[in-house]
């Protein structure tokens, strides 16, 4: 009931002064056109935490929402908010419709809703509460409030029903991540946070600009941070989070990373995590017999925990977030989230006599030097004999010829040693290590008909991509996969035999290796002297691999970084035997060269003795791209691109 009592107090305190400040917001709409074609616009958007020493959290979220038209009114016509239970209590205080004629109407928060979130592999039992506010019209003005205690993070927690489930895992320690964009135009935005006098808090507005204060009321610090008039963040394809080009604020009471560091690996050693078990020792001693070197022990461990510990994550209560679960737990469910699945190895790599510790990262956007909470993805770090660290991710390698996954190239990581550490950052995986290679030998008949054979050979990330019809698919449908890919070619494509060695899911022996045999009858448009046709290795052929195809390139410039799924070698070598009395006409592109830090292009295409050949070289040497790249990577691919133009061959 104080809980409560404290809710109804900060509301009142409040209400007047909400209720006066949109009616100010709404006028500014009013008078500016840029806001005219929006939905809807929120008016304001506040939020105001007072911090407790133990670092929990008490936040009221206020928000009003100028609806403008059909669009804006069905947006809202429900308001939902998520939170986790396990860390943190939410409610709504009030909520209240002014309509566009003066019509006031308080809706009814004890009707509220509160159901469990959509989730997909991760069932945790997140939350959402509801309120339905109903039909809206055009000038209509939706106001509410939420009270929400805890902390924002699913760190590790208890599931007693008191107040001892809101202090963050870090006791003490408060942090915030806090976006400044929205999805539309926002008038008024403001986060404030009052601390007790005795914390220090470092904090930092990146990608934009705020106004910022500091100031002592009485035994507490307060921090306001308010930015005006913001517009919908333009989005751009394939550019990076929102997180790393969009205004956000971040702030910590934590001095360091190392601190963070030292923590986390003292979390995990107290509670025990990756203590011995004789069952899974017995597992590992299996795993590792006859390997004798420190990586060949390595890999095996990584990969026999990469490829038999599914991802599926059920709440387990105590032991979420930070707190990775034991080695017990781990082995007999063998499922679990990215932490279930990284501390497995960890107990693995410990009971085969090495050095190893959990890390955490960022995935999908990079980690700032704030030692905020950034992190959503748990890894491993193993010590080398030489006394480095290697990082290593079983949760993304499952049938994959890596340890650590180079679509997670560029991406920062805390590594939770004894020693404590800063922020890492993987570097970037040479294109070759990825490389995709097709080699086709094909005759093109007079009647339009193209036979013959190509191999396919990929490595790392696209190796994965080839290869996954077989570690992922039922064996009984190789064949119809295999045969799906030819008839991307062409409809009429045949497939008269494929060989694709002894045992394709055994990626750990080398590369993948197909070889197709095949007969495509009308694949050329046939003239009268005159045969036009597209070079099968640019015609839809395994273009899942070539995820760069997936980037427009007719965008002229960017203003944002943008990302590929990862560095990749294409190296394509086609011959094409053609009838004879025929000759190739020569086309713009018969040998291109374009090189730059980024991204190589190198092709030709010559005709020699009735046969034409085909060359070419991709070399996209990132994942992640500076906007300032554009230009040399948007020209190899072009040139890459143009190579797959329809050939012209005519009568002598």
């Amino acid at each position: 009931m104080k809980f409560h009592y404290i809710i109804l107090a900060l509301f009142l305190s409040t209400y007047v002064s909400y209720g006066q400040d949109w009616l100010v917001q709404k006028r500014i709409v009013e008078k500016q056109k840029v806001y005219a074609s929006h939905n809807c616009v929120t008016l304001a958007d506040s939020t105001n935490v007072t911090v407790q020493p133990n670092g929990s959290g008490s936040f009221s979220i206020y928000k009003t929402i100028l609806i403008q038209n059909r669009e804006g009114a069905l947006k809202n016509r429900v308001i939902i908010y998520d939170y986790d239970p396990l860390t943190a209590f939410a409610s709504f205080s009030y909520a209240t419709i002014y309509r566009a004629n003066g019509d006031v109407i308080n809706l009814d928060v004890t009707q509220a809703k509160d159901y469990v979130a959509p989730a997909r592999a991760i069932y945790w039992g997140a939350r959402q509460i509801m309120l339905e506010v109903g039909r809206l019209y055009p000038g209509d003005v939706v106001e509410y409030k939420i009270e929400k205690k805890g902390f924002t993070y699913a760190l590790l927690t208890s599931m007693d029903e008191n107040d001892e489930r809101f202090i963050p895992p870090m006791r003490g320690h408060f942090y915030d991540i806090v976006p400044f964009w929205n999805d539309e135009p926002t008038v008024k935005k403001i986060y404030r946070v009052s601390m007790p006098a005795e914390k220090d808090m470092q904090f930092e507005f990146y990608q934009g600009e705020c106004s910022s204060s500091v100031r002592m009321e009485g035994d507490r610090k307060i921090y306001s941070f308010k930015k005006e008039n913001i517009m919908p963040f333009p989005k751009e394809p394939n550019m990076v989070d929102l997180f790393d080009v969009a205004p956000k604020l971040m702030m910590s009471s934590t001095p360091k990373w190392e601190d963070k560091s030292l923590w986390f690996n003292k979390t995990n050693e107290d509670y025990g995590s990756f203590e011995a078990l004789p069952e899974a020792q017995k597992k590992v001693d299996e795993i590792i017999k006859g390997k004798k070197t420190e990586m060949d022990k390595i890999a095996a461990l990584t990969h026999w925990v990469a490829d038999n510990i599914r991802y599926s994550g059920i709440s387990m209560g105590k032991g979420e977030g930070y707190t990775l679960h034991n080695t017990k737990m781990n082995f007999t469910d063998r499922c679990g989230v990215c932490k279930d699945i990284a501390g497995t190895l960890i107990s693995f790599l410990r009971m085969a006599g090495f050095e190893a510790y959990p890390a955490m990262t960022m995935a999908g956007s990079r980690v700032e030097q704030i030692p905020a909470d950034h992190f959503n993805h748990c890894v491993a770090v193993v010590k080398l004999s030489n006394g480095t660290y290697m990082p290593l991710d079983p949760t993304w390698v499952p049938f994959l010829r890596e340890l650590w996954s180079s679509a997670e190239q560029q991406q920062n990581y805390l590594p939770g040693v004894p020693e404590g550490s800063d922020l890492k950052i993987t570097p970037v995986s040479p294109p070759e290590n990825h490389y995709f290679r097709i080699n086709s030998q094909t005759s093109l008949l007079t009647n339009g008909t193209l036979k013959g054979k190509f191999t396919v050979t990929a490595e790392g990330q696209s190796d994965g991509v080839v290869r996954r019809i077989f570690t992922r698919g039922f064996q009984s449908e190789w064949y119809n996969a295999l045969e799906r890919e030819l008839l991307n070619v062409s409809p009429q494509a045949k497939l008269v035999n494929v060989d694709y060695g002894k045992d394709p899911r055994d990626y750990q022996s080398g590369p993948i290796k197909i070889t197709y045999t095949f007969e495509i009858p009308n694949y050329a448009l046939m003239g009268e002297d005159v045969i036009v046709f597209k070079p099968l290795t640019m015609n839809n052929l395994y273009n899942s691999v070539k995820t760069f195809l997936r980037i427009n390139t007719e965008i002229s410039e960017r203003s944002y970084a943008f990302k590929d799924a990862c560095s990749r070698l294409v190296e394509l070598d086609e011959q094409i035997k053609i009838p004879k009395g025929y000759r190739l006409i020569p086309i713009k592109n018969m040998q291109s060269t374009q090189t730059s830090p980024v991204a190589d292009f190198n092709g030709s295409i010559s005709f020699e003795n009735n046969q034409i050949k085909i060359q070419q070289k991709l070399a996209l040497k990132k994942r992640v791209y500076e906007a300032g790249d554009w230009d040399s990577f948007r020209k190899a691919v072009n040139e890459h691109k143009s190579f797959g133009e329809s050939l012209i061959i005519k009568k002598l």
